[in-house]
């Protein structure tokens, strides 16, 4: 990424409102990668197959960079990005394969949801 990119974001993650928009740009683009490879190695076969992983790693390597191009402490924010890439992942899911939540996912997204509150709101 560029200097003028890398210091934008800088500037967005120093905002809460900012890093939100950051963490959420990059679960999705994590899902949308990881659903890539999902249909090039299950639903597609050939040349449809290379393409669909070559996008997929574009994706990933596109998450990569929104990720860990900000001067940011990760580590802290880490429990609300969990739970983005949780309700990304299940958006994913259902709008690309027709696979709604049951349950159990559900039941251990309620647990991931309330981990990502204590991660990121329990102040030691």
């Amino acid at each position: 990424m560029e200097v003028n990119q890398v210091n934008l974001l800088d500037r967005l993650v120093a905002n809460p409102l900012g890093a939100f928009a950051v963490l959420a740009l990059a679960a999705y683009l994590e899902a949308h990668g990881d659903s890539f490879f999902q249909v090039g190695f299950y639903r597609s076969s050939g040349w449809g197959r290379v393409l669909w992983l070559l996008a997929g790693t574009v994706v990933l390597a596109l998450y990569g960079s929104v990720v860990n191009a900000p001067r940011w402490e990760f580590g802290k924010l880490l429990g609300v990005y969990v739970v983005l890439f949780f309700l990304m992942a299940q958006l994913q899911a259902k709008v690309r394969f027709g696979q709604s939540p049951t349950l159990p996912i559900y039941a251990g997204g309620a647990l991931i949801v309330a981990g990502g509150l204590v991660i990121a709101f329990w102040k030691a």
